[in-house]
């Protein structure tokens, strides 16, 4: 069921904050308003079946691996620009407060950090794809 007075909130909220776009996610679907060629359009979409959690493979837990989530909703940039190389590999060592990745969200910047110290093991997310929140980002070995 569309939630109409929502779908009226986003758009007047796009329209008066002047921004490009706005996507929300409640009561399991996802509402999506943007601004294209100076009109506003917008969609609604229901999840098709809901699906249980997936949890983290066993042996990835025993193995003291640490997930980096992304924050937000957003693109994943793994360099501060195309030219820049990558802020990590795989197999570099982590402090916590180390930048790993950036996530642009509606034209801002965020610098993801890390949170716990170890090394690198696995890059998840290629350079310019979309993220969605509590999506895994790298995985960390902690130290």
């Amino acid at each position: 069921m569309v939630d109409w007075n929502l779908v009226k909130k986003l758009i007047k909220m796009i329209k008066e904050e002047d921004i490009t776009g706005l996507a929300v996610e409640e009561g399991g679907g996802k509402y999506e308003v943007r601004r294209e060629k100076g009109e506003v359009v917008s969609s609604h979409s229901l999840p098709a079946q809901v699906a249980p959690p997936i949890s983290p493979p066993a042996e990835a837990e025993e193995e003291g691996l640490a997930a980096i989530t992304s924050p937000m909703v957003g693109t994943f940039y793994r360099a501060p620009s195309p030219e820049a190389p990558p802020f990590v590999e795989v197999g570099d060592e982590l402090e916590p407060g180390k930048v790993v990745c950036i996530i642009e969200a509606m034209k801002l910047f965020n610098e993801i950090e890390a949170e716990v110290k170890g090394r690198v093991t696995k890059i998840l997310v290629e350079n310019g794809q979309p993220v969605e929140y509590g999506q895994k980002l790298l995985l960390i070995k902690k130290a």
